[in-house]
């Protein structure tokens, strides 16, 4: 009972000194311990079990105990401290609440103490201050008004002031005055009531109007609309009244100013009218040179009159750029039918080299928003395509088209006065598109005429195949047509050209390089099997001579050059071009014109299939039966392997510059050899148990011949591309299947099926049958297998089935083994 007790007790207490893991974890973080006894979890058990691991241990247990009895009485010593110091907390802290209590309530008391003494000192500052401010009241109404009426002396006094100076012409003091008068009215704005003022106002207004008509007419009189200018330079007078003009109205500022330039430029409409010779574009550079002769003239003679914020220079120069391009688009087009392109073209240069010459004289700040279309600075190009120099190649074209040399330096792309006058020409450029298309035309047709003289490119092994000369010059010149045509316009007329390009990418790609692929050609004469196997030399197969091969490796080559060309061709044109029309440009068209590259990689692949065909042709047709013992590798496997070792080479080498063409050839003639292969190794039937061994050594030696045809006959040894090696690889080893289940007895026949699911994947009852006619068996014969296969396609072999299925239960199961090991010794021998 004692125990029962004890043992409900030590529960109790447990289950009240349970604690949460909030705060269990909160007591850790306060008071740290590594102590067992002060963890949440502690084990009494595990605890005397550390204390005492050993039987032998147990002899120091009375230590242990004095130990921990000793730990106990700390203990309980620190809890009665601790337990005693918490005995008069409660009345302290009731008694500091007090203190804190009456603190704040005299707290509260001086505040408010301190509140009512600083409103009654505000009330006493207010009555001390109130007679302060009315005296500041009427010291300011004083002062106003003692400034008004000044103002209102300074006003009448300079009224009176103005009209006299005006009817006097003094412009000099009036620009002073004038200012002034205009700042003393603003003062009075809120004063028009009064009559007095309104007066006054209305006299300011009338004077300047005055001032006005008269600065007119003294400007009539200095430069009259008729007749000739007067001699002699500009009076200060003039000068004056320019001044004067700034403060009037604006109207009249643009009045003396358009009455100047019509002025000043009635010499040139009378020089250049359309009747005129020197108005047409052949003189166009006297135009210029008159308007440089005239603003030399006006900054000698009226630079000074004029204020600077004027920017007189420009203005003259800016109308005479809209007169300009008025009367060039007029004469042009009542005389379309002269213009030529090289007129077109010397026309256009003079006029932007003048464009340019003003962009480096003036700022263009007198150019309104519609006077034109500024340009945006292009982003920056990446792109090669027009960032080179130019080539000599460009510049002899240039000299051999009679084309007029184009400025060296590019127009800049911030120049506020490109197209002020050349935009005139714009309508007028299909005269040089249609003379670009005609140059193309002539062009392709000397590519074509070159190639048909000089023939096909020299074999080139060293280099790789070389790209067609013609292909270089007919890009030079289409970026020369680009960079002229982006500097006459980057409207319609680049979209046309876009179109010239697009029509000759087409032609250059026909006439030039699918014109060109040699034609495939049969052998007129029959090959025998006999020759075959001898190997004689004036019974091969026609197929392509080395020059072919270069050609067609050329033609390659260029066709990828072209492609890869007409992409950054298509940027550049979208870069040159307004952002309107971009879209307008599309050259996807011309790029899928450049597929001679597949053709001319089919072609290489059929030349070299064909030569390999008689031997292919000669396999089938041996008498395999009749082979008594398996030897080295057969002739047609030796013709095969000179075929490949005759093109490949030739091949790589020329495409040296393009891998991935030359490693698609070789992909395309695996998958082509490989299936004709295996359709010439049905026909071989019947076939002996020596001649499929015979055979598959002939396989396996064609499948390294494959396996190393990206890198054959060349000195540097390549690892051929994964999936080239995988085509070869599959193919091959089809083959070899095929072979070693021809190999196989077919009886029992259930073992033989099951051992030809297993070897061939892709198992059916055609390719069943075609083996079973290579092993010779009779239609009566073959009809119970073909039933026995059909009946086990669906269901795969079991494990124990399949494992058998090599280990043959035919007769003579050891003499099978032994053959295979012999020809698989033979395998290894030869490699």
């Amino acid at each position: 009972m004692m125990e029962e007790e004890e043992l409900e007790f030590v529960e109790e207490l447990e289950a009240v000194l349970q604690l949460t893991p909030e705060v269990q974890l909160a007591i850790e973080q306060v008071f740290p311990s590594q102590d067992p006894l002060d963890r949440a979890d502690f084990n009494a058990v595990e605890y005397i079990n550390t204390l005492f691991p050993t039987e032998q241990s147990l002899a120091n247990i009375d230590e242990v105990v004095n130990k921990i009895r000793l730990k106990i009485r700390r203990l309980d010593d620190n809890i009665r401290t601790v337990v005693r110091g918490q005995t008069n907390v409660g009345q302290d802290g009731r008694q500091a609440l007090e203190e804190a209590q009456k603190a704040i309530q005299q707290l509260f008391g001086k505040i408010k103490d301190i509140k009512d003494k600083a409103e009654k000192s505000e009330q006493m500052v207010k009555e001390i201050t109130r007679d302060i401010k009315q005296l500041d009241h009427a010291k300011r109404h004083l002062t106003t008004s003692i400034t008004t009426l000044n103002h209102l002396h300074m006003l009448a006094g300079g009224v009176d002031s103005l009209e006299a100076m005006t009817r006097r012409r003094q412009y000099g003091e009036v620009a002073n005055l004038l200012q002034g008068v205009m700042n003393v009215l603003e003062h009075f704005h809120k004063y028009m009531g009064i009559p007095q003022i309104r007066q006054l106002s209305e006299r300011v207004k009338a004077a300047q109007t005055e001032l006005g008509q008269q600065i007119l007419a003294d400007f009539e009189e200095a430069f009259p609309s008729q007749g000739t200018k007067r001699p002699g330079g500009p009076s200060n007078v003039l000068r004056d009244a320019c001044l004067v003009a700034n403060i009037l109205d604006p109207r009249i500022k643009q009045e003396i100013i358009k009455k100047f330039i019509k002025q000043h430029l009635s010499e040139y409409l009378v020089l250049f009218q359309e009747n005129q010779d020197v108005a047409w574009l052949d003189k166009i550079d006297r135009r210029y040179a008159w308007i440089k002769r005239q603003l030399v003239d006006y900054e000698e003679k009226y630079g000074r009159m004029f204020p600077r914020e004027w920017c007189m220079a420009e203005r003259i120069a800016v109308e005479f750029c809209h007169v300009t391009r008025t009367e060039l688009a007029k004469i042009m087009r009542t005389r379309a039918k002269e213009i030529e392109v090289k007129l077109l073209l010397f026309a256009i240069q003079r006029t932007t080299n003048f464009e340019g010459f003003l962009a480096k004289r003036f700022s263009g700040c007198t150019l309104t928003d519609g006077t034109l279309k500024k340009l945006e600075s292009p982003p920056p190009s990446t792109n090669p395509f027009l960032e080179d120099e130019p080539t000599p190649e460009m510049e002899e074209l240039a000299t051999e088209k009679g084309d007029l040399d184009q400025p060296k330096k590019p127009k800049a792309p911030d120049n506020p006065f490109h197209g002020i006058v050349s935009k005139c020409f714009e309508p007028h450029l299909y005269v040089y598109i249609e003379s670009q298309d005609k140059n193309l035309g002539e062009l392709i047709d000397r590519f074509v005429a070159d190639f048909k003289a000089q023939g096909p490119p020299k074999p080139n092994t060293d280099e790789g195949g070389a790209v067609l000369p013609s292909c270089a010059d007919l890009f030079v010149y289409y970026k020369k047509c680009m960079v002229q045509c982006s500097q006459l316009s980057t409207g319609e007329p680049m979209i046309a050209l876009t179109t010239i390009f697009q029509k000759y990418l087409r032609e250059y790609a026909w006439k030039i390089l699918s014109g060109n692929l040699p034609k495939t050609t049969t052998s007129s004469g029959g090959l025998t099997i006999s020759s075959l196997l001898k190997e004689k030399e004036g019974s091969e197969v026609a197929k392509f001579t080395l020059e072919e091969l270069c050609l067609i490796c050329s033609i390659l080559s260029t066709a990828e050059y072209c492609l890869a060309t007409t992409q950054q061709l298509e940027e550049k044109l979208k870069e040159k071009v307004d952002v309107s029309l971009i879209e307008r440009i599309n050259l996807t068209g011309e790029m899928d014109t450049f597929s001679v590259i597949s053709s001319s990689i089919q072609l290489l692949v059929q030349d070299l299939d064909a030569a390999c065909d008689p031997a292919l042709t000669a396999m089938s047709k041996m008498q395999w039966q009749n082979v008594e013992h398996v030897g080295d590798q057969s002739p047609y496997v030796t013709s095969v392997i000179l075929h490949i070792k005759q093109n490949v080479p030739i091949i790589r080498d020329n495409l040296a510059s393009t891998r991935k063409y030359f490693t698609q050839f070789c992909i395309k003639f695996a998958n082509s050899f490989i299936p004709k292969f295996i359709t010439h190794l049905f026909k071989c039937k019947p076939i002996s148990m020596v001649g499929a061994e015979q055979l598959l050594l002939d396989t396996h030696s064609l499948k390294m011949v494959l396996l190393d045809l990206p890198s054959i006959g060349s000195q540097v040894v390549r690892k051929a591309p994964a999936s080239y090696t995988k085509i070869v690889v599959k193919g091959m080893t089809r083959a070899e299947m095929i072979l070693k289940v021809v190999m196989a007895p077919h009886e029992p026949l259930v073992v033989f099926v099951d051992n030809y699911i297993k070897l061939l994947t892709d198992c059916n009852t055609e390719t069943f049958q075609k083996i079973l006619d290579m092993k010779g068996l009779k239609r009566s014969e073959q009809s119970s297998m073909l039933e026995l296969l059909r009946q086990r396609l669906p269901t795969p072999p079991s494990g124990a089935e399949s494992s058998s299925s090599l280990s043959l239960t035919a007769p003579t199961p050891e003499q099978e083994s032994s053959r295979i090991r012999k020809l698989e010794k033979l395998i290894k021998k030869r490699l």
